[in-house]
């Protein structure tokens, strides 16, 4: 359990001192088995559920998990779900315990279960207990430190919310935890969704780290149509009053019609598959034809091993967020990659490879399971490079590929905006910065966020009034918006948005 026997026996003192009856003997024995299940805990946040959850829990089990976020926080606890078999919480319970406080026994119908628990102190130990019983989900519950007061469990719905707009904040580990999500980033999502899982769909948060989501909500459509994305694969869905979709950056543009299409000879490739048609003509699945645009056959590669890649040369540096795939596109070759691995570099360096966010190992793409379906995978943090090289690690038949580069372009302007999705954690991400990659983090302007001209002139006239001369000099509050924090920017362009309509 991965305490010692003093300190359970402290525990059980002061929870049968708080409880007002002496320790029974099921609190000082261990029990059986892991009652632990989901489980993915990081610095500011995460998600604990029992073990099967949610399907029926097992007996005689325990689990008992320590949770600590850094000092001089407090932690906040939501109960997404509690379904304990018992009445009277003898041998079927769930309690959270402090230094100094017993939030519990939960279970069964014997207690009201608050769905928020605000602690005073930064950690504290989730145990979890089952006797013999029939059956019964167990439980999920989130965590985040009194930072994120907005926070909400995976188990939340759009169709929770009543406003137009709202943030929250997602704990980490909410990928897997079950529940249907319909519709994508670029159509929106159906409004009976679960948000966070949405938001890791969409590519908003990362599952590893969760973080803060912005939602707008808005008309429903008449059907939504599911895709594979970030490991998650939302499905199609009928008709809804309302939908919902991220607010982004703006740096999800394609980077091969950025400027016109990316000559080919700026895509490569370590081999190219020649075939010979039906009549005899001779077919080439060279890199050129691997542009996701490119209507036919995708690129194929001659070989079968883990030495083949696709390369390509955006030109100069840019920040790249993603990468949406498919593999031949041709029903009678059902060709398609199903994972890889991306390298990058930039001039006259060397090839890196793309590691997971919390581990230095190679992070491996969920890539496409049949020939057609588009895949898309996001890179949290963004790859800063120019060249790219997509690696196949499996595949169905033969090496095929259609690829499009997502991102925007790196400038210098509006340094104060930094959304958290760009933001590296404290802990070590696993990609290596360095002199040529510092921009990593570096933040990006939003091409969504940028005033246009009537937004402009409104926004001066607005201003305009504020104005102070002193001297020969005048200063105005619109010289300023560029050192604020372009959220406020953005903040202000939809009040002033909102009073135009």
């Amino acid at each position: 359990m991965g305490c010692s026997g003093g300190l359970r026996a402290v525990r059980s003192a002061l929870l049968a001192l708080l409880l007002g009856f002496s320790a029974p003997p099921w609190l000082q024995a261990e029990k059986l088995g892991d009652g632990c299940g989901h489980m993915v805990v990081y610095q500011d946040s995460g998600t604990l559920a029992s073990k099967n959850y949610p399907g029926t829990y097992p007996n005689y089990t325990v689990c008992e998990k320590k949770i600590q976020i850094p000092q001089g926080k407090r932690l906040i606890f939501k109960i997404g779900d509690l379904d304990i078999e018992s009445e009277k919480c003898e041998s079927n319970y769930l309690t959270i315990l402090s230094s100094s406080t017993i939030h519990g026994p939960y279970c069964g119908n014997m207690m009201p279960v608050p769905k928020e628990i605000i602690l005073d102190t930064n950690e504290a130990i989730i145990r979890f207990e089952s006797g013999s019983h029939v059956s019964g989900r167990g439980f999920l519950l989130s965590y985040a430190s009194s930072d994120h007061p907005d926070l909400i469990t995976c188990l939340e719905r759009a169709n929770h919310h009543v406003k137009n707009e709202y943030s929250r904040y997602c704990p980490a580990g909410c990928r897997d935890i079950a529940g249907d999500i319909s519709g994508n980033i670029v159509e929106g999502y159906r409004d009976t969704s679960l948000l966070c899982k949405s938001a890791i769909h969409s590519g908003v948060v990362a599952d590893e780290l969760g973080g803060q989501i912005n939602v707008i909500q808005q008309k429903g459509v008449s059907r939504y149509k599911g895709i594979l994305a970030n490991g998650i694969l939302s499905q199609d869905g009928s008709l809804s009053d309302k939908r919902f979709v991220f607010t982004s950056n703006g740096c999800n543009k394609s980077l091969s019609l950025e400027d016109g299409f990316i000559p080919n000879s700026h895509i490569t490739a370590s081999s190219s598959w020649e075939e010979t048609s039906e009549i005899g003509e001779s077919v080439q699945w060279s890199p050129d034809k691997a542009w996701l645009q490119v209507q036919g056959i995708s690129w194929a590669s001659n070989h079968s091993s883990h030495r083949e890649w696709l390369e390509i040369d955006l030109g100069e540096k840019k920040r790249i967020t993603g990468i949406r795939t498919t593999g031949s596109t041709m029903l009678k070759f059902n060709f398609y990659v199903k994972t890889f691995i991306m390298n990058y570099k930039n001039n006259n360096s060397k090839w890196r490879t793309y590691k997971g966010i919390l581990s230095n190992e190679e992070k491996v793409f969920q890539g496409n399971s049949n020939y057609g379906d588009l895949v898309r995978n996001n890179f949290i943090p963004p790859i800063v490079a120019r060249y790219v090289r997509i690696i196949p690690q499996t595949w169905h038949q033969r090496i095929a590929l259609k690829v499009e580069m997502i991102g925007c372009r790196i400038t210098q302007a509006n340094n104060s905006f930094t959304h958290p999705m760009w933001q590296r954690p404290s802990q070590s991400t696993g990609v290596a910065v360095g002199k040529e990659d510092r921009t990593i983090t570096e933040p990006i302007p939003s091409e969504d966020t940028s005033l246009g001209e009537r937004q402009k002139k409104v926004l001066m006239a607005h201003l305009m009034h504020k104005t102070q001369v002193v001297g020969n000099r005048s200063s105005s509050p619109l010289s300023d918006i560029s050192q604020q924090n372009l959220p406020s920017a953005i903040i202000m362009k939809r009040r002033l948005h909102k009073s135009w309509i």
